[in-house]
């Protein structure tokens, strides 16, 4: 599943394409991954032109001068991809991974008045696109129970002592994953910052010192930045509004690096399974 730096990624990439366009058409496969009404569609999609994009923890928002906002969850393997005119032609977007659109995994598109598009593709069928009230965004029930954002200026490492003690009964995996405590963070950044931090991701939160909390506090910010800079981390489904893989893998440390060396000490990174997920450790550096 798309993490915060992935979902940020699209994001950023969509405001320098898409900003200004305004909607002629929209066609789709089926109502569960578009969900609206075809009057709300007509009157509230069709003719509007888009105004801004945003983000909140794993959802995008793309705002309307209607008043209304399309809310999208990528959920597993949901893609965002504009296509414009290229020298591969109407439909591939230039050095893209993905196959000339609409494929067979498209579930919705959207076509502008230059007669550009963006697709909405989708394999497993789980994401969706929401056509809302702007206003009515921040009362939804996700909106109302998701933690803050790790990334903001005003996340202070406080508050992120403050909400991840809340858990501490709980490892500490478990703790960064749960959506409620913080926004976005998912299995790699978990990973990742409990390697940088030197913290085994199966400790209880109880046990950690406030030194290594805020170290911790520290790692998963670097390296969720680190990840942004990079486009992401690329599975076999992911890839940015214009079709292309993120490359933060070249720069993981731990995180699917299982039987090799860890790049801190040189012991094995091991693969074990913390919170239901599977989870990758130095079993040196990072000590239950």
């Amino acid at each position: 599943m798309p993490e915060l730096p992935e979902v940020e990624t699209v994001r950023r990439g969509l405001l320098g394409l898409v900003i200004d366009k305004t909607v002629t058409a929209e066609s789709h496969d089926t109502e569960k991954g578009f969900p609206n009404t075809p009057h709300d569609v007509q009157t509230f999609l069709v003719g509007a032109t888009i105004r801004d994009v945003r983000r909140r923890a794993k959802v995008l928002m793309i705002d309307l001068s209607s008043g209304y906002s399309l809310v999208i969850h990528l959920k597993m393997t949901g893609q965002l991809v504009y296509v414009g005119e290229t020298r591969f032609g109407a439909g591939h977007p230039s050095d893209s991974l993905v196959n000339a659109l609409p494929d067979a995994s498209t579930r919705v598109t959207l076509t502008f008045s230059d007669g550009t598009h963006l697709y909405f593709n989708d394999q497993r069928k789980f994401g969706w696109m929401r056509l809302l009230p702007t206003i009515e965004i921040p009362n939804i029930d996700f909106m109302q129970k998701v933690g803050p954002e790790p990334l903001s200026d005003e996340f202070t490492s406080k508050e992120f002592i403050q909400r991840i003690q809340r858990r501490k009964n709980t490892s500490i995996k478990a703790a960064l994953l749960d959506q409620s405590v913080l926004a976005g963070v998912g299995n790699i950044y978990a990973d990742e910052s409990l390697w940088g931090a030197k913290i085994h991701p199966a400790r209880r939160v109880y046990t950690l010192s406030k030194t290594e909390l805020v170290l911790l506090y520290t790692e998963l910010r670097a390296v969720m930045n680190l990840a942004i800079e990079k486009g992401g981390s690329s599975n076999h489904t992911y890839i940015n509004a214009e079709g292309k893989k993120g490359s933060y893998m070249d720069f993981a440390r731990a995180f699917r690096r299982e039987g090799q060396p860890c790049p801190r000490c040189e012991a094995t990174i091991e693969k074990l399974r913390v919170a239901g997920r599977g989870t990758h450790i130095c079993p040196v550096c990072q000590v239950l």
